[in-house]
């Protein structure tokens, strides 16, 4: 069966073709700058070469007609009809309490995606239009939501409910959700795939940490506990998220800076983190490099970054009684051995004894990084949210072509 991977961002559309027979990546690829007179598609070949095309692409439908017209071109393709297309997948962002599993999309579970809109209103729309766009494009080809807050909807009622007057949550549906639910469902059952030990009786922490980052406690394949909120805003430092912080802290630069609503939401969304501890730059790697230079607010910056980090696999070892492994996931998690180092330095004593020589300059490979006498199994997973949504697709489809 062959299945097309959507996810369909503000600006962006990316996509990944999967020959699930095999397992094969037949193509992947995205828009970016949707909507502005520069867009263009960019997608990497079989052969490893990449191609960027320009084209004027104003609005998700046309940028999906125009990366199915690409996977059927004679030059760059890897189909012969739109007909090989069996399926598609969708990562919506947030399902709310409605979706706890992945399911086939109807008018119905449009409607109740729909209802989901005012807690993510930057992230389900396009999500929702690039659902819209293939029912117009290819009526006839089944299609799968799979949601970023489902895996963690198993969550206890008093690890998810927030401090606030109950009705809050009645009313309008005020509670932790937490998000990248796709990745650690993956990168935790992997983990357990490689280590040979049965999912459903492990105590595990992921760490999926990059740009965006949060970390899930998982006991017995079950998600009890996760660091990001109703938004993707609370929990680790992130790139420009700030992550925690004191709601009075918020309302008393609000006041004085003279802040609107949506200011504040830009402030705490697109100018803090890294970037706005730093000055310098959200991303890692020109943080290293400053760090590298003596940059003290870079070193600042790195500091918080990996103390969060720290924080929250102690507090989730609590949670969970104890730990049998620990995942690092993620653009950081995979590829900066230097923050997986200072997460796991003096940490024996939680049972994590991590393999200095096998960690160092270690990037984007499934390893384990801990001593073969570390009470703690730590590895790296590299995450795959593209092959888990075809995953489920496949299952839904098929159990839909069985009925």
């Amino acid at each position: 069966m062959k299945i097309l991977v959507l996810n369909c961002g503000s600006s962006s559309v990316k996509y990944k073709m999967f020959d699930m027979t095999n397992h094969e990546v037949m193509a992947q690829g995205g828009v970016e700058k949707l909507g502005l007179p520069d867009s263009f598609l960019k997608f990497t070949l079989s052969n490893g070469e990449k191609v960027t095309l320009e084209r004027n692409l104003p609005e998700h439908t046309a940028a999906i007609k125009f990366i199915l017209s690409i996977l059927k071109d004679e030059k760059y393709g890897c189909i012969k009809s739109f007909d090989e297309i069996d399926a598609v997948g969708h990562r919506v962002v947030h399902g709310a309490e409605t979706f706890s599993n992945s399911v086939l999309i109807t008018p119905e579970v449009v409607h109740k995606m729909v209802e989901c809109i005012d807690l993510a209103p930057l992230h389900n729309p396009p999500n929702l239009k690039g659902i819209e766009a293939m029912s117009k494009l290819l009526p006839k080809v089944p299609q799968v939501g799979v949601f970023d807050t489902a895996f963690h909807q198993t969550m206890p009622d008093y690890a998810y409910m927030y401090g606030l007057p109950y009705d809050m949550y009645t009313r309008y549906g005020v509670r932790r959700y937490g998000f990248h639910g796709t990745s650690h469902r993956y990168v935790s059952a992997r983990a357990c795939e490689v280590l040979g030990v049965p999912y459903k009786e492990q105590r595990i922490i992921t760490a999926h940490i990059g740009n965006g980052g949060s970390i899930a406690a998982i006991k017995n394949g079950k998600s009890i506990d996760t660091s990001m909120g109703l938004t993707p805003v609370e929990g680790l430092l992130m790139g420009t998220r700030c992550g925690d912080l004191d709601a009075g802290a918020l309302l008393y630069i609000m006041e004085n800076e003279g802040m609107s609503s949506q200011n504040a939401s830009d402030f705490i969304n697109k100018q803090s983190g890294v970037l706005g501890l730093s000055g310098i730059s959200s991303d890692m790697r020109e943080i290293e490099a400053a760090v590298a230079a003596g940059d003290k607010r870079a070193i600042l910056a790195l500091q918080v970054y990996n103390y969060r980090i720290k924080k929250y696999i102690g507090a989730y070892v609590a949670a969970l009684g104890g730990l049998d492994i620990l995942v690092f996931t993620g653009g950081v998690g995979e590829n900066q051995w230097s923050t997986r180092e200072a997460v796991c330095t003096d940490m024996e004593f939680l049972g994590i004894r991590l393999d200095v020589e096998k960690n160092n300059g270690m990037r984007g490979q499934e390893m384990v990084i801990s001593k073969p006498d570390s009470p703690v199994t730590v590895i790296v997973v590299p995450t795959d949210e593209e092959f888990t949504i075809a995953s489920d697709t496949l299952d839904i489809v098929n159990k839909m072509n069985n009925n």
